[in-house]
C-alpha cells in the first residue's frame, strides 16, 4: 500500500524559539522529512526566530546539525542541501522591538503565513501583540501555541482572551501531539468507518474502558518543572482528556473541524465530579531513582502517578467507568486503548473459567496498532474448548514499508496548520472546560495536603490503584512494551 502525498500551498513559516529543544528535536526534523517526502514546496520558507544574535548560515549549520541527529539525515544529504536552503533567521527581541521589521521585511505575499510559537506561554501575549502591531500577520495568518494552554481554568481563560486581542479562534492552532498520532485518528475510522463497531459502542454492550499512558523514565533533568505541573496537568487534562472524547464522542454529522469539536467538547461537559475514592496519586521511590530527589523538593507532594475512574453522564455511557492512568517510571512505556466488552448473556459451551469477553485493543505506541480478542474453538478432537485469540494488526505488518513509516505527529500536524484545518487542535471553549473539570480535584489535593501513594520505580504503579480496579472485580492490563 502507498501513501498519497498531497504538497501543501506555498507558505511562510516562522518558528519562534527555534533555537530550543522541541525545534531541535521535532519540528525542524520533521520539516525535512515533509520536504524530503515532496510535500513542502522548494519555494517555502521557513524562517527561525530566537534571543541568540546569528545570521542565516549559523541557524542552517544549527539545523544539519538538530536534522542529522534527530531526522535520520546523513551529512551532506542532497535532500538535507536543499531544504537548509529554505531557512532564515531572524535575532528576535519578544518583549521590544529588535527583530520585528526585520522579520515583516521577509514575509511574502500571496503565501500562506504561520507562526509557530514554541516558546514559554508568558510570551504567548508578547508575541501576539507584536506579530499584528507591526502588521506581520494579516487576517489569514495561523499562529500555533504549544502546551501547557495555562495551569488552571483563570489561567486558560487569561490566555486565551489575550491571543483572542489579536487573532481569531479561527487563526489559533493548540497543538496536542497526540492527536497527530496515526493510531489516534485510525480510532475515528475504525468507529465511524466500519458498521461493525459503532453499533456496540455504549454502554449496552461496553463494560470498561481503559486508558494507560506509561513512561519509563522519571522527572530528572526538568524536576522543577514538572514538580509545578504533576501528572494530572502534564498528562491528564490535555492528553489524555483528548483520548477520552475520541473515544466516548457522538458521532459528528461530518468529518469537520468543528462539528468533530462541538462532540468533543459535549464529551468533557457531561463528565461527572471525581470522587476523592476514585483517584489514587502516586510517587515514584527507590534508589538512585526517587521522585523526592529529582524533583530537588523533599516535602513535595506533587504526584508523577495518577490513575482515576471517570463516568459519563449521557445516554450512550451512563454505567460505564472509563479507566485512566498515567506515570513516570513504569515497568515499561506504552500507551494504549482498551475497549472490553461485556460477556456474552448466555454461554451454550461447557467452558467455565475460559474468559469470553471480546476485546479491541488499540496500540498508541511503541509498534502501533490494534488488537481484536475473540473467542474460537482450540484446534483438536475432544469436545468444544473455546480458547480467546488475537486478530492482530500492526501498521508496519499490514502496511509494509509505509507502514513502518509513518510520519511524526508533528509533521502531520504542522501541514494541517498551512492546509487550515483545525480538526485536530483543541479549540478555547474545549480547553476550558477541560479546566472546569480538572480545577476541583486539584484545589481538593492541594487542600488536603495528603501525600501521594508511593511506589517502586519499575512497577506498574502503587497498590492502591490496584484496589480501585479490584473492588469493582475488574483488572487493569498488564503494563509492557
Amino acid at each position: 500500500m502507498v501513501s498519497r502525498v498531497i504538497p501543501v500551498d506555498d507558505f511562510d513559516l516562522v518558528i519562534f524559539g527555534a533555537t530550543g529543544d522541541l525545534a531541535h528535536r521535532k519540528i525542524l526534523p520533521g520539516l525535512f522529512r515533509r520536504f524530503k517526502s515532496g510535500q513542502i514546496p522548494a519555494s517555502a520558507q521557513i524562517i527561525g526566530a530566537a534571543r541568540t544574535e546569528q545570521d542565516d548560515d549559523g541557524f542552517r549549520a544549527e539545523a544539519e546539525k538538530a536534522i542529522c541527529e534527530f531526522g535520520g539525515a546523513a551529512k551532506g544529504d542532497a535532500d538535507l542541501a536543499e531544504f537548509l536552503a529554505l531557512l532564515g533567521y531572524v535575532a528576535i527581541d519578544a518583549k521590544g522591538e529588535g527583530g520585528w521589521q526585520a522579520l515583516k521585511d521577509r514575509m511574502r505575499k500571496g503565501a500562506v503565513h504561520a507562526f509557530y510559537f514554541s516558546v514559554a506561554p508568558a510570551l504567548f501575549g508578547d508575541i501576539a501583540e507584536r506579530l499584528a502591531g507591526h502588521g506581520i500577520a494579516d487576517d489569514d495568518s495561523r499562529i500555533v501555541v504549544e502546551k501547557p494552554f495555562g495551569r488552571d481554568l483563570a489561567s486558560a481563560r487569561a490566555l486565551n482572551a489575550t491571543l483572542a486581542q489579536h487573532f481569531t479562534e479561527q487563526q489559533i492552532y493548540r497543538i496536542d501531539h497526540y492527536l497527530g498520532k496515526e493510531t489516534v485518528q485510525n480510532l475515528m475510522a475504525v468507529r465511524f468507518a466500519n458498521v461493525l463497531f459503532e453499533p456496540l459502542w455504549n454502554a449496552q454492550y461496553v463494560d470498561h474502558v481503559q486508558i494507560t499512558v506509561a513512561e519509563t523514565v522519571g522527572v530528572a533533568g526538568r524536576g522543577s518543572y514538572y514538580d509545578k505541573s504533576g501528572a494530572i496537568r502534564d498528562m491528564v487534562q490535555n492528553h489524555m482528556m483528548q483520548l477520552l472524547c475520541l473515544i466516548a464522542m457522538e458521532p459528528p454529522y461530518h468529518f469537520d473541524p468543528d462539528a468533530v469539536r462541538d462532540e468533543k467538547l459535549k464529551v468533557i461537559r457531561a463528565l461527572e465530579p471525581l470522587e476523592p475514592a476514585d483517584i489514587v496519586r502516586g510517587q515514584y521511590q527507590g534508589e538512585g531513582s526517587d521522585y523526592l530527589t529529582d524533583a530537588e523538593d523533599r516535602d513535595s507532594r506533587t504526584e508523577s502517578y495518577v490513575a482515576m475512574k471517570v463516568r459519563i453522564s449521557n445516554w450512550r455511557w451512563q454505567g460505564t467507568p472509563f479507566y485512566l492512568r498515567t506515570g513516570k517510571k513504569l515497568r515499561a512505556r506504552t500507551s494504549e486503548i482498551a475497549i472490553t466488552f461485556k460477556e456474552p448473556p448466555h454461554s451454550i459451551f461447557d467452558d467455565s473459567g475460559v474468559p469470553k469477553a471480546n476485546e479491541l485493543v488499540i496500540r498508541l505506541q511503541p509498534n502501533e496498532g490494534m488488537n481484536l480478542k475473540v473467542m474460537i474453538k482450540e484446534p483438536g478432537p475432544g469436545g468444544m474448548r473455546l480458547v480467546q485469540v488475537p486478530l492482530d494488526m500492526s501498521f508496519a505488518d499490514a502496511l509494509g514499508p509505509e507502514g513502518a513509516d509513518m510520519p511524526d505527529a508533528y509533521e502531520r500536524l504542522i501541514m494541517d496548520v498551512i492546509r487550515g484545518n483545525q480538526t485536530l487542535f483543541m479549540r478555547g471553549d474545549e480547553v476550558e472546560a477541560a479546566w472546569a473539570w480538572t480545577d476541583p480535584i486539584i484545589k481538593s489535593w492541594e487542600e488536603g495536603k495528603r501525600r501521594p501513594e508511593p511506589y517502586d520505580s519499575g512497577s506498574s504503579g502503587p497498590e492502591e490503584a490496584l484496589r480501585l480496579m479490584h473492588r469493582d472485580n475488574r483488572r487493569w492490563r498488564e503494563i509492557r512494551a
